[in-house]
C-alpha cells in the first residue's frame, strides 16, 4: 500500500475579495505553477467583491473555485433563533468561510498562503489541522502596505471597488465589524443591500429580544438624515485631527491621496484579508 503521508502538498490561496489577498495571488502567480485560489461564497457580498473577482481572474488566467458550506445565511440565522452575528458570536465566520475551508481541503497536506503584511501586527483564524500548514509570503519578504499598492498597480489590476466610495475592508455587506461612517456610505451607494441588512433586525423567535448590526444602534435609527449628517462630521473631524499629527505615513500614500490604512486588528482574518 503507498504511504499518503509522502503525497506531495496542495497549494491553497484563499481570497477575501479584499486587495491583500488580491496582491498575494498576483504576487504567487509566477511562483507556485500549481496553486489553487479558493473564494468562500457567502452569497451576501457586495456587487463589488465579485467584480473585482472576476477582473482577478483574467489576470490569474486561472478559474477562482467558489466554495459554500451547502446551506444558507438565511437558513443558519434560522437555526440560531435570529440571533445576528457579532464581534462576540462569529457564527457566520465559522459556517460560512472557516468550515467550507477546510472541507474542501479535506485530509490531504496542504500548503495555505496567508495575506498578512509585514506591517501588521495581527494574528487571526489559521487552521489548527495538522494536514494545513499557513505560510506568510508577505512578512518573509518584508512586503508592507507600500508593497501591496505596488502588487496591484503594477498588475493593472487595482484596488478593489470598494474602496472607491469608502469601504475599507471585504466582507458580507451587512458585517457587523463595519464602521458607522461605512454603514452611512453603503446606504448612500447601496441603498437596497441596506434595506436588506436593516430587515435583519427584528426580534428573534428564542426570548424575542432584537439584535443589532452596529451593536447599540439599530439601522433604522442610523439612516436618519441627521444621525447620518452627524457621523460623517465626527469622521472628518477625526481624519482632520489625523492628518494634522501623520506619524510614519507612507509615501506612496501621501502621494496617492489614500489616508494610511490603520491595521484593524478585531476583523475575522480569513474574512478580511
Amino acid at each position: 500500500m503507498a504511504d499518503t503521508s509522502e503525497k506531495p502538498p496542495r497549494h491553497i490561496l484563499s481570497l477575501s475579495g479584499g486587495k491583500d489577498s488580491a496582491a498575494l495571488a498576483v504576487y504567487m502567480r509566477d511562483r507556485v505553477s500549481n496553486m489553487e485560489y479558493i473564494f468562500h461564497d457567502t452569497a451576501k457580498e457586495l456587487p463589488d467583491t465579485y467584480e473585482y473577482l472576476e477582473k482577478l481572474e483574467a489576470y490569474l488566467g486561472q478559474k477562482i473555485v467558489r466554495t459554500t458550506f451547502g446551506t444558507t445565511f438565511d437558513h443558519l440565522l434560522r437555526v440560531k433563533g435570529g440571533m445576528l452575528p457579532s464581534n462576540h458570536r462569529r457564527w457566520c465566520t465559522e459556517y460560512m468561510k472557516l468550515k467550507p475551508f477546510e472541507a474542501y481541503i479535506g485530509e490531504a497536506p496542504c500548503i495555505n498562503y496567508v495575506g498578512i503584511r509585514a506591517d501588521e501586527k495581527r494574528v487571526g483564524y489559521i487552521s489548527h489541522k495538522p494536514n494545513i500548514k499557513a505560510v506568510f509570503p508577505f512578512i518573509d519578504d518584508g512586503i508592507d502596505y507600500a508593497g501591496v499598492l505596488n502588487i496591484l498597480q503594477g498588475s493593472g489590476l487595482g484596488l478593489p471597488p470598494f474602496m472607491a466610495w469608502g469601504r475599507s475592508r471585504s466582507g458580507c455587506y451587512f458585517c457587523f465589524y463595519q464602521q458607522k461612517i461605512e454603514w452611512v456610505r453603503m446606504r448612500r451607494r447601496y441603498p437596497h443591500l441596506y434595506e436588506e441588512a436593516k430587515a435583519y433586525e427584528k426580534p428573534n423567535r428564542t426570548n424575542g429580544n432584537t439584535f443589532y448590526w452596529c451593536q447599540d444602534e439599530p439601522l433604522v435609527e442610523l439612516e436618519k438624515p441627521e444621525r447620518m449628517a452627524e457621523i460623517e462630521r465626527n469622521w472628518e473631524k477625526k481624519q482632520e485631527s489625523l492628518r494634522s499629527r501623520p506619524k510614519n505615513v507612507p509615501l506612496i500614500s501621501s502621494l496617492g491621496g489614500r489616508p494610511h490604512e490603520a491595521t484593524e486588528e478585531r476583523a475575522c482574518l480569513i474574512c478580511q484579508l
